[in-house]
């Protein structure tokens, strides 16, 4: 992978009170997507787009935290499933929109009892199945996204872990925005250090079930070839991705850009 800048050189400042990478305790992957370089050499506004895991489980320090960012709408592309555990003091506290996408497909009890006898290459291949069918099975939760987006609303966008669903949204809207793909896939890749902690917890559950580590972390980790995945469906299928954003997802690129480009 190559990029064309430093990426230290768009974090926020450790004083800053919208970090990156949000210092939250019960709440995973939580970064701001501002400092970017977008389209013209304009960065992406801090403070104004986030992504994360599951907030539906924040402390109550975590609240305090998020309310300070002046958030607008959250957007949860979870399944109705995977709410269970939630806390109520976030729906309370936030306008939560919910969005699904994978319908639950992804709930370890439908996944467990088929990865006992998996190999590493099913898991695998079992997502960059997923990425693949992103483009053209969920249209209309990821357009409804980036629609909340084009109102210029302060946003935090998530799933569970905040890697895959959420990991294809940030494609489409840093896209918009005039991202570099090799920035866009730093960003994703991420999510791999963000969710560590996360992971070994998961693993801890899965191996009770008699699930390999190898068989799992394929479906923890995102790699470069999930996101390609997504990337060659959209050429494919719908002639690339500004082509996608514009005549599939109905997506006014520069209006999304006066709103979170810096002048």
């Amino acid at each position: 992978m190559t990029t064309d800048h430093d990426p230290r050189a768009y974090q926020a400042p450790l004083s800053d009170a919208t970090l990156r990478r949000l210092a939250l305790e019960n709440v995973h992957n939580a970064r701001d997507l501002g400092g970017l370089i977008g389209a013209d050499g304009r960065r992406v506004r801090t403070g104004r787009l986030f992504r994360s895991g599951n907030p539906g489980r924040a402390s109550a320090a975590d609240l305090e935290r998020l309310g300070a960012l002046g958030l607008d709408a959250v957007i949860d592309f979870r399944a109705e499933p995977e709410k269970a555990q939630d806390e109520p003091h976030f729906g309370q506290r936030f306008q939560w929109i919910a969005s699904p996408v994978l319908d639950g497909n992804m709930s370890m009890a439908v996944l467990l009892p088929r990865l006992s006898a998996a190999t590493a290459d099913f898991s695998t291949s079992m997502m960059v199945d997923i990425y693949r069918d992103f483009p053209s099975r969920y249209q209309q939760p990821f357009a409804g996204f980036l629609h909340a987006a084009m109102s210029g609303k302060t946003l935090l966008f998530h799933c569970t872990a905040g890697k895959d669903r959420t990991g294809f949204a940030s494609l489409l809207l840093l896209s918009a925005l005039g991202v570099s793909h090799d920035d866009i896939l730093e960003n994703y890749l991420e999510s791999n250090a963000c969710n560590a902690g996360f992971f070994a917890q998961i693993l801890a559950k899965s191996a009770a079930h008699g699930v390999k580590d190898e068989v799992m972390m394929p479906l923890l980790e995102v790699a470069p070839a999930y996101l390609d995945a997504s990337v060659q469906a959209i050429d494919e299928a719908f002639g690339g991705m500004d082509r996608y954003l514009r005549d599939v997802l109905k997506v006014d690129a520069e209006i999304l850009q006066r709103h979170y480009l810096e002048d």
